[in-house]
């Protein structure tokens, strides 16, 4: 098996939420506890971080991932889904994981795999921790795929556990309600581990405190200790603010290397989960090397699909944000942006609560309605009928390629082209757009 080979057997005989949707959703923990046996419990050869949340934990992920690796750690960052290639997932202080690495991975175990049927998410998630335990990380920055409590990544006991916030998405995994959903994401707090909380939502606030005080975890309300205030972008396309600790300034006109107004939840959360590792003597990082963690955080990590400028004439932008949360802090961002005239290049997947979401955008934009080249993608037309009942008007293209061509066509260089709905959508973007060289 070449790599192209190793990709086709795991997008097609491994089952893949990313394409088929709920058919590849696990509803315990038995085959990643049997997985992990089979390799030898590799994540107890490694600290580890873990972050779960609806909206913002990639973005944490990669920054705390950046700030561990200017201070000199090996650091392992596992993250989902991927856009261009498969093995943006498993990177060591930015490098994706070798060609070489995944398919002998996989020539060498198949006939287990063949044996045992895993998902795909369950097996890369055991590739994950067998790669980061060889190589030797001192740390590995961990994201939860999906929910928390029966996600693959939790059998690991990490140094701190993270959440961002909680909202909806996955209500048919997660439950219908914040406090269903935010129990879900709970599941993730280990006895005795300090947990880092983003958003304490009132709805939502027990649950986390009840569980950690059943865990024994000390609970760290990240927004109660940090607040950032006059952020704005620079012309260097970075995102400067100042972050204020109880009160008293303590950055000012710092760089963060992630666009987007939204930023500002996910950075208190960032601050004080490294305050937490700072409990630990091994990990003592100062204020110098995590600001330049955090201005460099693209060029470290390779992280795309966040408020992603492509080009400034005329202005084109990507963004993944693909639920209700998501969706809500893109419209809110374009308010800060300048154009004559918005494009807006949209598609979704077939499980969204479609209008919780088109009831969100907004009605002065040309639409360009897309399906992905998922096979969970609603198909445009559909998509084009449903967004006309919320006076969303626009056509209907069969191909996001298709419809970025018919976008650049009809924007002028004053107007903006943003490009979202779906991470599938901004996949097959990056993809054209990497192909175009633009």
């Amino acid at each position: 098996m070449d790599y192209q080979q190793t990709l086709k057997y795991l997008y097609s005989q491994l089952p893949m939420y990313q394409r088929i949707g709920a058919a590849a959703y696990k509803k315990d923990l038995a085959r990643t506890l049997e997985l992990d046996e089979y390799f030898g419990h590799p994540h107890r050869q490694f600290k580890s971080i873990h972050i779960a949340g609806t909206n913002g934990k990639g973005s944490v992920a990669h920054t705390l991932a950046s700030i561990l690796q200017e201070a000199g750690y090996r650091v392992g960052l596992y993250t989902s889904p991927h856009y261009l290639d498969f093995r943006e997932r498993i990177r060591i202080n930015g490098q994706m994981i070798s060609q070489d690495y995944v398919t002998d991975f996989v020539r060498n175990n198949k006939e287990y795999f063949d044996k045992v049927k895993p998902s795909f998410f369950e097996m890369t998630v055991a590739m994950a921790f067998e790669y980061f335990a060889q190589q030797n990380v001192d740390i590995a920055v961990i994201e939860v795929g999906l929910g928390g409590r029966l996600d693959s990544t939790n059998i690991i006991t990490p140094l701190v556990s993270v959440i961002t916030n909680i909202g909806y998405d996955h209500t048919q995994f997660l439950g219908n309600t914040m406090t269903e959903i935010a129990r879900e994401k709970a599941g993730i707090i280990k006895p005795h581990v300090p947990v880092v909380i983003g958003q304490m939502q009132p709805t939502v606030q027990n649950v986390f405190l009840d569980v950690a005080s059943q865990k024994d975890s000390q609970i760290f309300l990240a927004a109660n200790n940090y607040f950032v205030k006059n952020a704005y972008q620079t012309s260097d396309g970075k995102l400067s603010f100042s972050v204020y600790h109880r009160g008293e300034i303590c950055y000012k006109d710092m760089k963060f290397g992630l666009l987007g107004q939204y930023q500002k939840q996910n950075i208190p959360v960032i601050l004080q989960t490294v305050d937490v590792l700072g409990q630990y003597p091994y990990f003592q990082i100062d204020k110098s090397v995590l600001a330049m963690g955090m201005e460099r955080v693209v060029e470290n990590t390779g992280i795309m699909g966040r408020w992603q400028i492509i080009s400034r004439s005329p202005l084109i932008v990507c963004d993944a944000g693909h639920n209700q949360d998501g969706i809500r802090q893109v419209v809110a961002q374009l308010k800060y942006q300048k154009y004559d005239k918005l494009h807006f290049i949209f598609g979704v997947v077939k499980d969204k609560d479609l209008g919780s979401i088109l009831r969100l955008l907004p009605t002065k934009a040309k639409y360009y309605f897309v399906r992905s080249s998922v096979d969970r993608s609603l198909p445009a037309e559909q998509l084009r009928q449903s967004a006309k009942d919320f006076g969303l008007l626009g056509e209907a293209f069969d191909s996001v390629p298709e419809a970025i061509d018919k976008a650049m066509k009809e924007a002028s260089d004053k107007d903006m082209i943003f490009i979202g709905g779906s991470s599938f959508v901004v996949a097959d973007a990056l993809e054209y757009f990497q192909q175009k060289e633009i």
